[in-house]
Order: structure tokens, then sequence, then C-alpha cells
């Protein structure tokens, strides 16, 4: 083999080999393929040197085995990761993996997934950016440190399974903050008075006795009884009329968080949602050009554009509206975002000939939706602005000033991309001094209404503006909060649960600047810094890390109990002290109130459901420690659990895994199907000596090709059976069944 490529997405492997011939080789890692270990610190500080412990991950074992004998055969590896901090840690750990020095390796970067960027990039290597690695770990310290220390503190103050976070929690902060002012606000009363004039003029009032209105200025049904008794008494004649040309600018393309807000606006889509269709858009579908990627990198927070992607967008512009709708020059947006990447590109098009009708025949829905809007927003930045008449008619008697406002479009500009829902209001012709009758006047009353809670759209965009987290933070950090119940999303809103205000209020008393914005962003700031070469990464996390322990520490002592236990009058069947409801995880239960020396407990049983205990005694003993193990519920169901819990760990399921006949193709014994949160898979009995897992039921059918193992893929639209052996990859067809 001459040359490895290594990307980490399985999909971008796929369009890579469509462009690349037979002299390369490519291959995916699957994400991080090295991490800090999920049941322990994993960080050796020893006085101001951090040592992060990093481990292969479980499930990038056999990967990495595959990565190392395939970078042993290989004469050139380039690492092919994503342009940013993550990408380029993820190049970084691949190289430690593989055994190879990471300053030597070559390092491709494209922000699009096109045969012609591949190609420059391996014409064009560079090496790798250990500033953007090192910021990166001290993202990855800082979050673990954080995540490690304060989450079984506050879990431990509060309600077991809650975890707090240095972006999490000042997102958190901003949601508990709105509902506080909403709880707080007392509704103003005003009102909202309207004339009709003939020539059907709708008016609204702008002037009383000499004061100006605006629209609190009317506080009382007195107040606003006096106007409508002056405007009936009074004559009224049109004292100005104002006509102004006005430009509505073209849109700059999308970044990420403005992507996030406008398909969440526009598509209903929810950041998390929105993120995974790009991603898909990115790394490859089937186009007329075959597997392609069809828009550039979503996690980017840059507003340039590529050269010879404006020239192509104003090629196609002018062909499709004419050249009055193109701009002297090519558009240039600058971005408002702090610590923006400005090498980056904005998200847009790789094929500016790919329209959204063109694309209908190849894009699933979702994908479909998601690309028009990127493709309408790119080819509209690059567009002429819209240019309106706005009309003001000034409406007046001897004490009172109404005005009459409407607009035309004269010339549509962008929006013959974008289209439009403005319709014209066009107000009917008068003449300056032209009485007017007073046809019908109303003084509806009103109040003022609390600020309204953000949706996710709207959080992203508060997120932004403040500099909290970074492109690839904003969807993770809100699926982060729903997922762990510090809240909800009712009607597209975000609505924070009781829980969310205790934490905030122990976080606010004792870390302050866990859930400050101002101290969030400063330290994204300090993050910058290290991938500019402006900071050591070591001594960052040194500064944080000797101030915050010992708050953590003082927390231990001084931090009251917020823990919720309501008694219910009952007695415990097992102790005899009082029973509580409390609050957990997975929803309320009943525990008894000497917890832990009674560890008794029950679910709190639903309408036409009878009580059962949230964990049963059984004769089955322990295989780990010999104590006897216990049935118990959990929302993927009942499992076997060690009755020593905590002390031991162990659990099994209660089914008995399927055997296959299909012999293990690593070791030759027994796979057994299996179940984990991510589903079912099948792994082999002798874990852990033997490694084997799939997602596909290993086959007892033979590889045509070379003869090994396989593995029986059903996909929606095909099925067949799959060569196992990654060199080879030979898809065999099942055999058609004879028709009787």
């Amino acid at each position: 083999m001459k040359n490895l490529i290594i990307v980490e997405s399985p999909a971008k492997a796929k369009t890579l080999k469509g462009f690349l011939g037979k002299d390369y080789a490519v291959v995916a890692s699957k994400g991080h393929i090295r991490d800090l270990p999920k049941n322990s610190f994993g960080i050796k500080i020893e006085g101001s040197s951090f040592t992060p412990e990093y481990s292969v991950t479980d499930d990038h074992k056999a990967i990495a085995t595959e990565l190392k004998k395939l970078a042993k055969e290989a004469d050139t590896i380039y690492l092919a990761t994503d342009e940013d901090r993550e990408g380029e840690a993820i190049a970084y750990h691949i190289a430690k993996i593989i055994d190879k020095d990471e300053t030597t390796l070559p390092r491709i970067v494209f922000h699009e997934i096109t045969k012609n960027a591949i190609l420059k990039a391996l014409e064009h290597p560079r090496s790798l950016n250990m500033d953007m690695v090192n910021a990166q770990q001290a993202r990855r310290l800082l979050d673990r440190i954080v995540g490690y220390k304060l989450s079984p503190l506050i879990a431990s103050k509060i309600q077991k399974g809650l975890s707090a976070g240095r972006v999490q929690s000042a997102s958190l902060k901003i949601v508990v903050d709105r509902e506080r002012e909403i709880r707080a606000f007392i509704p103003k009363e005003y009102y909202d008075i309207k004339a009709l004039f003939n020539k059907n003029i709708e008016t609204t009032l702008a002037e009383a006795f000499g004061e100006k209105i605006d629209k609190l200025s009317v506080k009382t049904k007195k107040e606003a009884d006096k106007i409508l008794a002056a405007a009936n008494a009074e004559e009224f004649v049109v004292t100005k009329i104002e006509k102004k040309k006005k430009l509505s600018a073209s849109p700059a393309p999308f970044m990420t968080s403005t992507l996030q807000q406008a398909a969440s606006s526009q598509l209903g889509f929810s950041p998390k949602k929105t993120m995974m269709v790009a991603q898909r858009l990115y790394e490859g579908v089937e186009t007329h050009k075959g597997t392609s990627g069809v828009i550039t990198y979503m996690r980017t927070d840059s507003l340039n554009i590529a050269k010879e992607a404006q020239e192509a967008a104003r090629e196609l512009i002018g062909k499709l509206y004419g050249d009055n709708y193109l701009p002297k020059s090519p558009k240039v947006y600058k971005t408002k975002s702090q610590g923006a990447q400005e090498a980056h590109e904005a998200i847009r098009p790789t094929m500016i000939e790919l329209t959204p009708n063109d694309a209908k025949r190849y894009l699933k829905a979702d994908e479909l939706k998601l690309y028009t809007l990127i493709y309408n927003r790119f080819m509209a930045s690059q567009m002429k602005d819209a240019e309106f008449e706005s009309q003001n008619i000034f409406i007046a008697s001897k004490s009172l000033v109404f005005k009459a406002s409407g607009s035309k479009l004269v010339f549509d500009g962008f929006y013959k991309a974008l289209g439009s829902d403005d319709k014209d209001k066009l107000l009917p012709d008068v003449k300056e001094n032209e009485s007017l009758n007073l046809q019908k006047i109303t003084a509806e009353q009103k109040f003022t209404e609390p600020p309204s809670r953000y949706s996710e759209a709207g959080l992203v965009k508060q997120l932004e503006s403040l500099g909290i987290g970074r492109p690839s933070t904003y969807a993770p950090t809100i699926s982060t909060l729903e997922d762990r119940g510090y809240i909800k999303i009712e009607n597209k809103q975000i609505v924070p649960e009781e829980v969310a205000f205790k934490v905030i209020e122990v976080l606010e008393k004792h870390f302050e600047e866990i859930v400050d914005s101002g101290f969030t962003a400063k330290m994204e700031e300090e993050l910058d810094k290290i991938e500019e070469e402006k900071k050591d990464w070591q001594k960052l996390l040194f500064e944080f890390y000797e101030s915050f322990i010992k708050k953590i520490e003082s927390g231990k002592k001084t931090i009251e109990s917020q823990k919720i236990a309501i008694p219910i009058d009952e007695d415990c069947p097992q102790c005899g002290k009082p029973l509580v409801k409390r609050k957990g995880r997975f929803g309320e239960f009943i525990s008894c109130s000497a917890y832990p020396k009674c560890k008794y407990t029950r679910n709190i049983k639903k309408e036409g459901e009878e009580e059962k205990p949230r964990s049963v005694e059984t004769d089955i003993d322990c295989d780990k420690c010999g104590a006897k193990m216990v049935v118990k519920s959990s929302r993927r169901g009942d499992f076997l659990a060690c009755s020593a819990y905590p002390t031991c760990k162990n659990t099994k399921s209660l089914k008995e895994p399927r055997a296959l006949a299909a012999p293990c193709p690593l070791c030759g014994g027994k796979v057994l199907e299996r179940n984990s949160k991510r589903g079912s898979f099948f792994g082999c009995e002798n874990y852990p000596k033997c490694t084997f897992t799939s997602r596909y039921e290993p086959s007892e059918v033979k590889c045509e090709a070379c003869g090994g193992l396989t593995v029986h893929k059903k996909l929606k639209t095909k099925e067949y059976y799959e060569c196992i052996n990654t060199e080879c990859k030979h898809k065999t067809e099942p055999k058609a069944k004879s028709s009787k």
C-alpha cells in the first residue's frame, strides 16, 4: 500500500474513496479514538503540571488495531480529519495510536469534500498544528476538572444524577434567569388607540396634547377617554406626507449559529437535527457527479467566501435573473463573533450548478430542505439589496396627531432568490391640508407581557452574542441540559425544571465564576490565545484549578443539603422508619428515610397499575462478590444488580443472550446477541480476551472473493453479505428464492 488517508467519519471515507484511485486507502477512526477514561479522573496533577491519561475507548479498540496494521503497510500516511480544534486533536491522537511522530505526518485539510478540494489538499499538505491541539486539550481538561469535581458535589447536596459543567451551567443560568424574570413580572395596564379615517386609512396615535405617544404612554382609562373625547370633537386634516427610499440589505451567508437559528424558525429543526443533517450534506451524498459533499464545513463562525465560489454564484445570478441583480463587486461580509476562525469559510453549496430543483432527485426530504435553505441564502448574499419606498401620512387636529404607514417594494433584489412574504401596504393618494373624516376610534385596554422563554434558536443566538462556547458546542450543550433533566422543550420553548433553580442557586452562591457568562466567555478567549501561541495551556489550567479546587473542598463542608424528601405518612416495611417521596434521575420514587442504612425503595404506581418495589431480592449469587442479586428497574426494563452496590457494581441482563450459528471471525468462539444503550449488537462470548463486535449479524456465508467470513447487512433498500476483511470488503448479493 502506497498511501493511507485517515479521516474521522465513515461517510467521509466513502466519499474520498470515490475520488481517489487504487494508490490510496481511506479509513475512518470513527471519531475520537483516544480520550480520558470514563470511570476515573484521568488527569495526573503534579504541582502546576497537568498530564492527561488518555486511553483507547472500548468501542475503538478494534479500529485502533486495524489502524496500526494499515499504518505499518503504508509508505505515506495523511491525517485528514476536520479543520478545527477537535479535528486537529483527533489527528494528534491517531498519530499517537499508530506510533508515529505527529510532527512529521502530512496533515491535509479542506473546507469542502469535492474532488478538486481533495486533490488540491494532497498537493499542499501541512504539519499538525500543536497549538490547536493544546487549545483542545485545555478545553477537554477544563471540562473534565469542572465535571468530575463539581458534579458529585452538586449530586450529593441536591439530587443524585445531577451534573455541572463549564459551558453547560453558564447556559443553564441564562435559561433560569429568563424564567425568574417571567415569574417576577408584574403586568402594566395601557391603552392602544387606533383611528380609521375615510379612504380606509388606518392610523395609530402619534401625539396627544403636545406630547409624543409610545406604546405605554396612555396608562389609564381616564387618559384614554380624554383622547377619545377630543378626537370626536375636533376636525382632522393631512398635515404632512413623507416618502422615503429604504434599502433592505442582502443577508450574509450562513455560519453555524445563524444556520441553526434559521433552520429552527423556518424548518422547525432543533439545533441537534440541523447539525446531523448538515453533517450528511458535508460528508457526501449521491449527486450527478457521484458521491460528493454538497456543502462546505458546517462548524464555522466565519463569513468568508472563496473567490471562485463568488464568481460562480455571480455568473449564475446573471444567467437566471439578469445583470440588474448583480452588485458592481462581490459582496464581502465580516463576522461579529468573538474569536471567529477567519481562515475558514461560511456555509455554502460546493456545486452552484446543483440547484435545489436538481437536488430533488438525490436528497432525502430533510436534506433537501436544509440544502435549499443554505443554497438560497448563499445566492441571496451575492445579490443586490432590495429597495422599498416607505410612506407616512400624518393626520392632525387641534390636540391630536395620528400616523398611517405603508410601504412598496420597488426592486426585489435578493428577494428574487429567497422569496418574500412581505406584501405591499400602499396608502391612498391624499394631499397636504386635505380634510379627512374620522369614521371610527378605539381605545383597547391591554397589559404588558413578560419576556418570552428562549427557543432553541434564541438560546443559540444569546450564547453566541455572549461568547459562550463555540460553533461545535451550541447543539450539544442544549442536548445535555435536556438529557440531564434540567430543561424540557414545550411548544418550541425552553422551560427550566425546578431542580435547575436549586442547582443555579447553589452555583451562584459558591461557584459564581462557573455560571458567570463573562467568565465563561473570557475562558473561550484564553483558549483562543493558546491556539494563537499567546498563552501556555498548562498555565491556564493551573490558574483555574488552584482556586477552583479550594472552593470544592470548602463546598463539601459549607454547602447545606438541598435534597427534597417529602413524608408520605407510611412506615418502611423493612425497618419501620418513615417513608419519604424523593426525586431521582428517572423520576419520583418512594424510599426509606433511614437511607443509606436501609435501602428499601419502590416505584410510585401510576393510575391502574400495581405498585412494585424498585428492587426485588433473588436467590442468585453475584459471580463477583457472592452477595445476593436483586431485580431492579430502569428506563430500558428490568435487570439484575448486586445488592452490595455501590461496593460491587456487577449487573446482568435478565434475558439469556441469543447464540448464533456462525463462529466468531477472530477466535472461533460463540457469537452472542447483546443489548446496550445504543441498541442490540453482536459480540464474542470470550470478551474481553476477544474484542470482536459488530452491528450486523455474522453469517455462515463465505466471501466469494477471498473465502473469508461475512456479516449480513439488511438496509432499507437492499441486503447483502459483506466480507469483514478490511482489505477485501467484497459484497455478495443473497441468492433469489425460487418462486413456485
